[in-house]
C-alpha cells in the first residue's frame, strides 16, 4: 500500500543541497596488508518538500560521496508539508529501526536526532517532533524516516479521494 503514495521526482530541474550523514571506513585484510574502502550515506533535498537518500562506496572518500549523491538523486520523493510541518503523525519501521514523526507548533524547530534531523531538514520541514527507537544504524534510520515521509498523506488529496469539496475542508 505504501508504494502507491510515492511521488517520484526528476532531479534535473531542481536545485538540490547535499548533506553527508555518515562515512564508514571498511578495512579488508589481504596478504599485502590492509585495503581501505569507504561508504558514504548522503541526503539530498531542495528544502521545499523534496528529499532523497543514497549510498556510495569507493576507495576514496570524495568518490564515495559523489556516488552517494548520484544515488540519492535517483531516489527523490515528494513530501507533503503544511505550514512548515507535516500534516499528521506517522510511525514507520525499516529493519530494526523504528521512527515516529509528529507535527509541531510553529517555532518549535526540528526536534530530531542525528540522521533523522538531516532527512527532515533537507525535506524542508521546519517544525516537527521526532523519535527514533530500536536500531541507531544511520542507514536504517534514514530508510525508516523516508518510509514515514512517503506514508504521509496531504489533507487536500484525502478530501478529494473521499469526495468532499475543498471549501468544506478549509471553511469548516
Amino acid at each position: 500500500m505504501a508504494e502507491k503514495n510515492i511521488q517520484r521526482v526528476k532531479a534535473s530541474e531542481l536545485e538540490l543541497k547535499e548533506k553527508v550523514v555518515n562515512i564508514n571506513r571498511v578495512a579488508k585484510v589481504t596478504k599485502g596488508g590492509r585495503t581501505f574502502s569507504f561508504a558514504a550515506i548522503v541526503i539530498v533535498g531542495d528544502g521545499n518538500g523534496i528529499v532523497g537518500h543514497g549510498l556510495g562506496k569507493a576507495r576514496e572518500v570524495t568518490e564515495a560521496i559523489a556516488k552517494g549523491i548520484d544515488d540519492a538523486k535517483k531516489n527523490l520523493i515528494k513530501v507533503p508539508i503544511r505550514k512548515g510541518s507535516i500534516p499528521h503523525e506517522q510511525w514507520a519501521k525499516y529493519s530494526a529501526a523504528k521512527v515516529m514523526i509528529r507535527p509541531a507548533a510553529p517555532g518549535t524547530g526540528v526536534l530530531a536526532g542525528g540522521s533523522m534531523r538531516a532527512v527532515l531538514e533537507s525535506a524542508g520541514v521546519h517544525d516537527v517532533l521526532a523519535k527514533s527507537q530500536g536500531s541507531s544504524n544511520p542507514q536504517n534510520v534514514i530508510k525508516a524516516t523516508i518510509k514515514a515521509l512517503t506514508l504521509l498523506r496531504d489533507p487536500v488529496t484525502v478530501a478529494e479521494n473521499r469526495g468532499i469539496s475543498l471549501e468544506k475542508v478549509f471553511n469548516g
